[in-house]
């Protein structure tokens, strides 16, 4: 006697939905590194120089070719310093 189809339904529901979610973090996940795949592997240095690019271009994995700097980011420091007491 074999499975009734009725049984198989809850599992393809299932996985339909485990591909939605898995599809749908995967598009999330893309469009926030600005259409770029994902980093791996991530050191020091790189941190510094994403944050320096987010500084520029107001992306994290944004990237300029302009040689000059923006206006403002002669004050924009990325040092983190604590304030003195006085």
């Amino acid at each position: 006697m074999g499975v009734p189809f009725e049984a198989l339904i809850p599992y393809g529901i299932m996985v339909a939905m485990f591909g939605i979610s898995g599809a749908g973090l995967s598009k999330v996940r893309h469009m926030q590194n600005g259409g770029k795949r994902a980093r791996h592997s991530v050191d020091q240095w790189d941190r510094v120089m994403m944050d320096r690019d987010r500084r520029l271009t107001g992306y994290l994995r944004g990237q300029t070719d302009k040689p000059d700097a923006p206006a403002g980011f002669e004050l924009n420091n990325p040092w983190r310093c604590e304030k003195r007491y006085t």
